[in-house]
C-alpha cells in the first residue's frame, strides 16, 4: 500500500473510539504487560494486523499523573524476545531509565521488572520498548505518559477547555494488513533514512476522526512514535499556537506547520473555528511536499460555542535550568556514515575497520569515529557542570539525537543563534548542519546518547556519557 492520499485515508470516516479512562498511579503495583495482539490499523475491509502491545491495545494505555507523583508499573514480558521499558523525556533515576544493557538487564520472556519513579515535571512524554527497539517499537510497543500541572492549567482564562492526546505511528503494512516482517533489520533502510512505513495512524487508527465542537478551544498533545519518519504536520483551516516542545513550555507562538522528528512531541492549542458538521484534515507531508490526510477533526452537530477571543495563556515554567556558560565543558559529536556518506573507517570492537568490514558487521554509522562500541563513554562530566555539546552532521541524512536523563537548550543552528532557545530532549539535526546544545549534568549515572531513527541507532549511532 504506497503512501498516497488514498492509502492514508483522507476520508477519516470512522469516529475515534473512546478509550477507558487513563490509568493513574496507585498504591498497588499495576501491571504493564507486553504481549502479542491484533489491531485494526488499516481501514475497514483490510485484515487486522498482528502487533505487539502494552495492555492489549495500540497505542498502550495512557498513564497520567500529576507532577511530583510516582509512576509505578510492574512490567510483565509476554513477548518471545527480551525487552525493557524506557520512559522517554522524564528526568528519572538512572536505574529506572529502562535502557536494556546499560541501566538494567533486559527482561527475558516471562520475566518481570518493577519500575518505580517520581515524574517531576509536567509535560507530554511517552514510554516505549528499549531492547531491539527498531523492531519492537515498529511492532507497536509504545504509549503516552502525561504529567499534568500541579495547579490545573485547563479551564483558566485563555487556556483550553479540554485536551486530546494524539499519538502518531508509522507502519509498513502488506496488502492483507499484516506487518512487512521481512524488512525488519533491512540494512538498506538503516543506511538511508530508516525503515519508513506506508500507513500512518493516529491513536492506532488510519482513519481517525477526533470529535470536536465548534467554538471550543483544544489542547492537542502530539507525539511522534515512529521509528524513522519525520512528520511535518498541518491542521487544515485551523491556526495552531505552540505552547510546549518535548514536554517543556515555550512562550506561545504561531505554528502553521509543526515538524516532529521521531520521539519529539508538541503541545498546540487550536480554536475550533469550523462549522458544526464539518471536517478538517490532519495533514502530513509524506515527502516532496505531498500533503496527505491522516485523520480529521470531526465537528459534531451541536451549536457553536462562543470563541475564546483572548490570547493563549502560557503554561507555567516549572523546571530550573540555569546554564553556566562561563564555566562550561565543551564536547563534540560528529555523525558520519550511511549511504552517500564519506565514512572510510571506524572503530568496532576496539579495532579500526574499513567500510566494507563495517557493512559486513551491519554497522554503517559512527559517532566520533566509533561505530556503536559501548566500552568507553563519549565523554564524562562532573555532577552539576554545564556541558555545551556541538552536534555535527557530516552525513546525507537527518538525525534525531536524544539524550537520556537530561534536557537541553538549543543554542544555535548552522552557526546562527536559535531565537527561541527551546528546551528539548531530542533535536533534529539536518545534513551538514551543526547544532549547538547545552545542558546541566545534574543527574548522576551512565546515560545513553543516540539517534532516535532507531535503525540508525542499531547500526552504529549509539554511545553514552557519564555524569558524576
Amino acid at each position: 500500500m504506497p503512501l498516497t492520499r488514498r492509502t492514508l485515508l483522507a476520508s477519516a470516516s470512522a469516529a475515534l473510539a473512546l478509550r477507558p479512562g487513563p490509568m493513574r498511579a496507585q498504591d498497588a503495583m499495576p501491571e504493564l504487560r507486553a504481549a502479542p495482539a491484533l489491531a485494526q490499523l488499516a481501514p475497514e475491509g483490510y485484515g487486522a494486523t498482528p502487533v505487539w502491545t502494552y495492555g492489549g491495545a495500540v497505542p498502550g494505555p495512557e498513564i497520567r499523573v500529576h507532577a511530583g507523583e510516582r509512576v509505578r508499573r510492574r512490567f510483565v514480558n509476554g513477548l518471545p524476545q527480551d525487552s525493557a521499558v524506557h520512559w522517554h523525556g522524564i528526568r528519572i533515576a538512572n536505574a529506572m531509565d529502562g535502557a536494556a544493557g546499560v541501566t538494567q538487564d533486559p527482561v527475558p520472556p516471562g520475566g518481570t521488572f518493577d519500575y518505580d519513579f517520581v515524574a517531576p515535571d509536567p509535560g507530554t512524554y511517552w514510554y516505549h520498548a528499549h531492547a531491539r527497539s527498531w523492531e519492537q517499537v515498529a511492532r507497536g510497543l509504545a504509549g503516552p505518559l502525561i504529567v499534568e500541572e500541579v495547579e490545573p492549567w485547563l479551564g483558566q482564562e485563555g487556556t483550553a477547555t479540554r485536551e486530546v492526546t494524539l499519538m502518531l505511528a508509522d507502519w509498513r503494512l502488506q496488502e492483507n494488513g499484516t506487518l512487512h516482517e521481512e524488512s525488519f533489520g533491512d540494512l538498506h533502510d538503516w543506511s538511508h533514512g530508516g525503515r519508513l512505513g506506508n500507513t500512518v495512524t493516529i491513536n492506532g487508527r488510519s482513519d481517525a476522526a477526533i470529535s470536536v465542537r465548534a467554538g471550543e478551544r483544544l489542547r492537542l498533545r502530539i507525539i511522534n512514535a515512529a521509528t524513522a519518519r519525520i512528520m511535518p504536520l498541518r491542521l487544515e483551516g485551523h491556526a495552531a499556537t505552540l505552547i510546549a516542545l518535548d514536554g517543556h513550555p515555550v512562550a506561545p507562538r504561531p505554528a502553521e506547520e509543526i515538524v516532529l522528528a521521531p520521539a519529539q512531541r508538541a503541545d498546540v492549542v487550536i480554536d475550533c473555528t469550523g462549522a458544526p458538521g464539518s471536517r478538517a484534515q490532519v495533514l502530513l507531508d509524506a515527502g516532496r511536499g505531498e500533503w496527505v490526510g491522516i485523520g480529521s477533526l470531526a465537528y459534531g452537530p451541536e451549536a457553536a460555542l462562543p470563541l475564546s477571543g483572548v490570547p493563549v495563556r502560557p503554561l507555567p515554567m516549572t523546571m530550573d535550568h540555569a546554564l553556566d556558560l562561563e564555566n562550561v565543558q565543551d564536547e563534540d559529536l560528529l555523525m558520519e556514515g550511511g549511504a552517500m556518506g564519506g565514512l572510510r573507517t571506524a572503530r568496532l570492537n576496539g579495532v579500526d575497520r574499513d567500510f566494507r568490514q563495517l557493512v559486513a558487521a551491519r554497522r554503517v554509522w559512527a559517532f566520533n569515529g566509533v561505530a556503536g562500541d559501548m566500552d568507553q563513554p563519549a565523554f564524562q562530566v562532573p555532577l552539576g557542570r554545564t556541558v555545551r555539546l556541538t552536534l555535527r552532521n557530516d552525513t546525507a541524512w537527518a538525525h534525531g539525537i536524544h539524550l537520556h536523563g537530561h534536557h537541553f537548550e538549543v543554542l544555535s543552528r548552522g552557526g546562527r543563534t536559535d531565537p527561541h532557545r527551546d528546551r528539548r530532549d531530542t533535536v533534529l539535526v539536518m545534513p551538514d548542519e551543526p547544532v549547538e546544545i547545552a545542558f546541566v549534568a545534574d543527574n548522576p549515572g551512565r546515560w545513553l546518547l543516540h539517534c532516535h531513527m532507531l535503525g540508525h541507532q542499531a547500526s552504529g549511532m549509539l554511545s553514552w556519557f557519564e555524569v558524576g
